[in-house]
């Protein structure tokens, strides 16, 4: 009976591991995961751990490892076949009938394994030999120690088109081209596809060979540098990951695990010391592939070489990466710096320099900040501008909406405060007017920003809560600078107030300190509008209270946007996520209706503080809790 990959990973997603394990062993609650004292051997202190999220269990006493169905065959001594079937029947799947195709392959998948292993053994005699002196002389120029060119089974081909066939012979000429070891063309002629060339077995999770990479060591030769084995029934580049089996114990004792170019990479960092390293196959990190990294670990670090060709191969990654966000899960990345790969790096600056670049490494939404930021230059507001699109269209490939509304955020702030920097702030003067015998005039809104003003409040373009707080920062003065980083984001996302706003900061500034002359307003605006509304507006409020609402209804007037733009993007989403949409569309209407009645109590309550309690108060509070639509934007 033949299961399929797929089919045992649909097994081992269905059942909960701690769920299983807890039938026999008592289980601790231990943040993200459990811990016990480990069935496996006797001990006093628990090193045994269980994680759900990543689907194993590990004892870091006695090395026990393995998943759900590992679990039932050596703890329960089940033969794998009768624990599969006990764990389908409590996840409620179907066990496949026999398949004579699939068992015929996976037969066909077992000899190919023979070959590849008997390829291997072959190859490492050969760097023994005299034929490999080369080869042996260039791993040892390159500082690798002896115990990690065992490990790592470092081989070499020699120069000859039929080398392995011969050394092979007890394979068919089939199975050899099937295993991509030799290549057949359309005439029927065979040859050797790894000539003259320093070997590396590449293997999969469990440490069992399906492919080789081979390196050239004639630096005048024409031949590509590296040649990897082309995918095979064993070997699929981009569902592989270089040095796999002995980062992934590693990456537990660290709780990391690094992702670099190439496998000569991979071997220099262990060579350093730094085993938790693993490198995809002459390829882009693909989607299988970081799901193999998150399986480690929540955050990998990709490492790539300062070059330009390094920076591509980031923002490849980054653009596989996002989509497959989810919480909790991402990518760090670290750039080495201009002209050195992880060995040159280890030999002049030793591995300190290595781990202080990775235990720093910088986030994904960093790194793509940075790398659209000085993608080209940004000297006018078209170039502004395309920089804030292509952020836009990164953040639109996000699938998680959570996710994708706090990079939304976090992104455009950024943006903001790059494309808009905080003023330089005026220098103050001090103003002596009692020596000229004359009062000082009070500020005044400069031309442009009141006819703005104008425009804003007239017909169909009137905003009584935006026009309200430019009257009431124009009354308080001091509300201005006290507030100034609020109003600034404001003026950078609002068009139609960023002038009127930015006119008042200017004129704040030129103001004595605890001067409180009010800022003069264009013809019209006299009288403040709106005075039974808004409490800071009112003839005789407490100035405390005054510039205390007036901070609140400045936070309203920053919110009010973004309030509105998330519920049409709620709206949007009920095609595609209804349920998602309608809880987050409750919640933002819920925020809404908060809102609404923040600014009722700003009309009517607060209000209520600065006037009598008479009968001309109560005409007052009465038109303070009239229908609060006029006071939003019409």
């Amino acid at each position: 009976m033949a299961l399929s990959p797929q089919w045992l990973d649909e097994l081992r997603a269905r059942v909960t591991l701690s769920s299983v394990i807890m039938r026999t062993t008592k289980l601790q609650k231990a943040g993200h995961e459990w811990k016990a004292c480990c069935p496996f051997h006797d001990e006093k202190s628990p090193s045994f751990t269980v994680s759900d999220q990543k689907g194993f269990y590990h004892c870091f006493g006695c090395g026990a490892h393995g998943d759900v169905i590992r679990w039932m065959t050596d703890q329960r001594g089940l033969g794998f076949m009768d624990a599969v079937k006990e764990l389908a029947a409590e996840a409620g799947m179907e066990v496949p009938a026999p398949d004579p195709v699939a068992a015929q392959r996976a037969e066909q998948r077992a000899g190919l394994n023979d070959v590849m292993e008997a390829a291997q053994v072959w190859f490492m005699e050969n760097l023994r030999s005299a034929d490999g002196a080369d080869a042996l002389a260039y791993l040892k120029n390159r500082g690798f120690k002896p115990e990690v060119m065992r490990e790592f089974g470092f081989g070499f081909a020699p120069d000859d088109r039929n080398a392995l066939k011969r050394a092979l012979s007890n394979f068919e000429d089939a199975m050899l081209v099937e295993s991509g070891m030799r290549i057949s063309v359309d005439d029927g002629a065979q040859y050797d596809r790894f000539r003259a060339r320093l070997m590396l077995p590449i293997q999969d999770a469990r440490g069992r060979v399906i492919a080789f990479g081979g390196r050239i060591l004639d630096k005048d030769a024409k031949a590509a540098k590296y040649l990897n084995s082309p995918d095979t029934p064993l070997f699929d580049k981009g569902r592989n990951l270089y040095n796999l089996h002995r980062a992934s114990p590693a990456s537990r004792q660290t709780n990391r695990v690094v992702v670099v170019e190439g496998y000569m990479d991979v071997i220099a960092l262990a060579n350093a010391g730094i085993e938790d390293a693993v490198a995809p196959m002459g390829t882009a990190l693909t989607e299988t592939q970081i799901e193999l990294l998150w399986r480690m670990v929540d955050t990998p670090v990709l490492c790539f070489d300062g070059d330009a060709a390094g920076q591509r191969a980031a923002m490849r990654a980054i653009s596989r990466a996002l989509p497959m966000l989810r919480p909790a899960h991402s990518l760090r990345i670290v750039r080495l710096p201009t002209g050195l790969d992880p060995d040159d790096l280890l030999k002049q600056k030793g591995r300190g320099a290595m781990d202080a670049l990775l235990d720093d490494a910088p986030s994904l939404l960093e790194t793509l900040w940075a790398f659209e930021r000085d993608a080209q230059p940004l000297k006018s507001p078209e170039d502004k501008a395309g920089l804030k699109a292509r952020l836009n269209a990164h953040i639109d490939t996000i699938e998680d909406q959570d996710i994708k509304a706090l990079y939304r955020r976090e992104l455009l702030e950024k943006f903001s405060a790059f494309a808009f920097p905080p003023r330089e702030k005026k220098p103050w003067v001090k103003r002596d007017w009692k020596a000229g015998n004359f009062k000082a005039a009070n500020p005044t809104l400069s031309p442009d920003a009141a006819k703005r003003l104008k425009h804003m409040n007239s017909g169909g373009n009137r905003d009584r809560l935006g026009t309200a707080v430019v009257a009431g920062l124009a009354k308080w003065p001091a509300a201005i600078l006290s507030n100034v980083d609020t109003l600034e984001r404001l003026a950078r996302t609002d068009a139609k107030l960023g002038p009127i706003i930015d006119s008042l900061i200017d004129t704040a500034e030129t103001l004595d300190p605890g001067d409180m002359s009010p800022i003069l307003m264009p013809e019209g605006f006299s009288q403040a509008p709106d005075e039974t509304r808004f409490s800071f507006l009112r003839e005789g409020i407490d100035p405390q209270a005054a510039l205390s609402d007036l901070a609140e209804a400045v936070s309203l007037l920053v919110e009010r946007p973004a309030l509105e733009s998330a519920l049409a993007a709620a709206t949007e989403r009920f095609e595609t996520d209804p349920e998602g949409a309608f809880a987050e569309q409750q919640r933002l209407l819920k925020r809404k209706l908060e809102f609404e009645q923040q600014l009722r109590q700003m009309g009517s309550e607060r209000a209520a503080r600065a006037a009598p309690s008479d009968s001309h108060d109560d005409s007052n509070r009465s038109a303070a809790t009239a229908d609060q639509s006029e006071i939003e934007t019409d």
